[in-house]
């Protein structure tokens, strides 16, 4: 029997993907495989492509919609691959009486950020279905490569060999210094917090945004060795992939990885870990260290909280964190999202 943890980004999906899926249809078309697990694939040495299907209850939430959850979501999942969006696809599946105003507010959103990224929307699909399903988005996207990706590829090569034709979150080295674009955590709690009446006076929304103008910038600093959006699993789960991909272990500083102090104070009081909760507008980098302050810099042009956390270390294969008392624990990656049905 499929569990709700089997989909659920973390430990339990990944095994179960390598064992349910993998197993019969990997393939590539290009230099990256399904079984490796990228936010994107490349089917031509200048296009990637990549698939996403949103669940978000409730549909509608402070920040954005499943619309701005799809093209932001999609769109990210390219640019962290260096590509930049260019077409997309959207699918929806509606259950019979679902509100028009609710839907006329997710398609108001997907409008804005399908002008905004200078995306073109070209194909899709609706079905009206009995079931209770609420409303399911299906978005696949293409990317493009492009000057602001060669340009970091060649500063990268001018340090050490780099053999990917696109950012790989496989591709970070001992040393590379590890940034993130802004605060974490605010997606998921938001998302909970709408569903539940807890009592919590906190003025949070979604993080849901597009990281490909913060990546654009990024690539034109240079040195960026790796990149991944911390979505479902949260930054625990990111950094887990990008160290066992790479063979390198991560060391974070506690102190340094940026949560606002009200969402930090909800999420001790709700026994909650921010950083395994979902976000939707933020990437985390690795930057070869001569490059690093540079790259900062241009981050900080988009979210002045974008902040270097941690290096990653051959010391070890973890990921560790320094807590703020100086002490060194391993930083799992989730089992599950605590937060279901978030994206």
């Amino acid at each position: 029997m499929i569990r709700r943890e089997d989909g659920a980004g973390g430990r339990y999906m990944s095994e179960f993907l390598k064992k349910r899926v993998f197993s019969l249809i990997d393939s590539r078309a290009g230099e990256i495989a399904l079984s490796d697990m990228e936010d994107a694939a490349d089917f031509d040495e200048n296009y990637m492509f990549t698939t996403d299907s949103y669940t978000a209850f409730p549909p509608a939430f402070r920040g954005g919609s499943i619309g701005s959850l799809a093209v932001c979501g999609t769109s990210n999942d390219l640019a962290v691959m260096g590509a930049e969006p260019a077409f997309m696809s959207l699918s929806f599946i509606i259950q019979e009486g679902f509100d028009h105003d609710l839907f006329s507010k997710i398609m108001d959103d997907i409008a804005f950020w399908k002008k905004m990224l200078n995306v073109e929307i070209i194909t899709g699909d609706t079905k009206v279905v009995e079931m209770n399903a609420g409303i399911f988005v299906n978005t696949s996207g293409i990317g493009t490569r492009n000057k602001h990706l060669e340009r970091n590829l060649e500063t990268v090569r001018e340090y050490r060999k780099y053999p990917y034709r696109w950012i790989r979150d496989c591709g970070m080295s001992d040393g590379d210094v590890i940034i993130i674009s802004g605060n974490v955590g605010e997606h998921g709690l938001t998302m909970l917090l709408e569903r539940e009446e807890l009592g919590f006076e906190i003025d949070v929304e979604s993080d849901v945004n597009a990281v490909w103008f913060a990546v654009k910038d990024g690539l034109d600093a240079g040195g960026i060795t790796a990149m991944k959006d911390p979505t479902r699993g949260g930054v625990a789960q990111t950094l887990n992939e990008m160290a066992e991909k790479s063979g390198t272990g991560i060391i974070v500083e506690e102190d340094q990885i940026p949560v606002r102090e009200d969402v930090r104070a909800v999420c001790d009081a709700l026994g909650l870990d921010p950083l395994i909760l979902a976000n939707e507008g933020k990437v985390v980098i690795a930057v070869i260290p001569e490059m690093a302050d540079d790259v900062l810099r241009a981050l900080k042009k988009h979210d002045r909280n974008a902040k270097i956390i941690g290096h990653a270390t051959e010391k070890f294969r973890e990921v560790v964190i320094r807590t703020e008392i100086g002490t060194e624990k391993i930083l799992p990656p989730p089992a599950l999202d605590p937060v279901p049905r978030v994206c």
